[in-house]
């Protein structure tokens, strides 16, 4: 596919707080905005945060701070602005002819980076799947808009095709994109069964957590890897062998806070790798400042998947920029991970996980041979659970 618009666009990021969500929270979750507006290829120049007990109904913010936006959008020509939520249809309109620029939210940003990272046909289904489930109820705001539109963020994959789109042809082309999906779940299932001589582990974790940073370096092979988000959408499974142990270990799409549920279900023949997974890797940014957030949301994305109950590895990466801050004696606040030293950190962690685990650097090759004597230790028990007559060949 053709890029139409080459050059990086301006972006102005919108954030709101509410009774649910505090200050530091939406920091947060903006600080992976800019992360994702980044790996799109923007730039992100200017946030504007509000304050409301909820979501305007019409324009998701208030009406001053929408003119603010536009008053700053109109100075500096900014062409582009990005909602850290979704917004329904009529918002989105309502925006788009407040601002008159083009209008993003969170899930259409995601979307849009998954549609330029999928690289195999079932990964390209998948999205386009996604994608339409996500324009077909927004269709009478975006003939209208697309034919103001030259491409660049959010302009990938069907957000392109002309106006003759319809419903009914989207319909038809959503029944066609799901038989396709069937036919890969069992493309897919056929596959699994030829393995099932073998453990498999499943890497998971937030996205950019390293996880295949790790395969390439448990399997020696050459997973795409990169710092940006959702550098890796298709599965990929290699064969790994442990001290004569022999075992699967599969690279699984990274997840994320405010996951589009489309995505979830779109992605189910890869998430089916880590449902049927002997053992799942969590693999967890040690180094971010909110790790604990994201764990939680990988557990509540493995609950969703029906994965929660699955045997656990916890491996923490990234150790060598684990960046620890000394308190000030005296100082009674309340401590928070950056605050801790990692052997405290280390020993807090490993009492409470409930789970083996590792603290290692991937990309510096730190503890490597710790989590390889741990994984040999946890695939072994799996594996002589399953064939007790090859305990004396291990």
């Amino acid at each position: 596919m053709i890029e139409i618009n080459v050059q990086p666009e301006e972006t102005v990021l919108i954030g709101l707080i509410t009774g649910k969500q505090n200050e530091a929270r939406v920091n947060e979750t903006m600080n992976e905005l800019a992360f994702l507006v980044e790996t799109a290829g923007g730039i992100p120049v200017k946030r504007f945060i509000q304050k409301l007990d909820r979501p305007d109904p019409r324009t998701f913010i208030g009406s001053g701070k929408l003119q603010e936006v536009k008053e700053y959008i109109i100075a500096e020509k900014i062409g582009t602005v990005v909602f850290d939520d979704e917004l329904g249809s009529s918002q989105l309109r309502n925006i788009e002819r407040e601002l008159a620029c083009k209008v993003l939210d969170r899930t259409n940003l995601i979307l849009d980076i998954f549609a330029h990272r999928a690289r195999t046909a079932t990964a390209r289904t998948q999205v386009e799947l996604a994608q339409y489930e996500y324009l077909l109820p927004r269709l009478s705001r975006m003939w209208t808009h697309l034919e103001k539109q030259r491409g660049g963020i959010g302009m990938r994959g069907p957000g392109e095709k002309e106006i003759e789109t319809d419903r009914r042809i989207i319909r038809d082309r959503m029944s066609l994109l799901k038989k396709q999906l069937e036919i890969i779940d069992k493309q897919k299932i056929t596959q699994r069964s030829g393995r099932e001589k073998m453990v498999r582990v499943a890497l998971i974790g937030y996205t950019n957590v390293g996880k295949s940073t790790l395969m390439n370096l448990i399997s020696k092979s050459d997973v795409f890897a990169e710092n940006k988000l959702f550098a890796t959408l298709d599965t990929t499974v290699r064969k790994v062998v442990i001290d004569n142990l022999p075992f699967l270990l599969t690279d699984t799409v990274g997840f994320i806070r405010k996951l589009p549920h489309g995505l979830v279900e779109s992605f189910k023949s890869t998430l089916d790798e880590v449902r049927e997974a002997d053992l799942l890797l969590h693999i967890v940014d040690i180094s971010h400042s909110d790790f604990e957030e994201q764990i939680a949301v990988v557990s509540q994305t493995l609950a969703e998947i029906k994965a929660a109950d699955k045997p656990m590895m916890m491996v923490f990466n990234k150790i060598d920029a684990y960046n620890h801050i000394e308190q000030e004696e005296g100082d009674l606040s309340d401590r928070k991970a950056e605050n801790i030293p990692l052997v405290e950190l280390k020993k807090t962690w490993i009492a409470k996980a409930n789970s083996p685990a590792v603290f290692i650097s991937a990309k510096q090759k730190f503890n490597i041979d710790e989590l390889r004597k741990e994984l040999y230790d946890q695939v072994y028990a799996l594996h002589i659970k399953r064939f007790p007559y090859n305990k004396m060949l291990y």
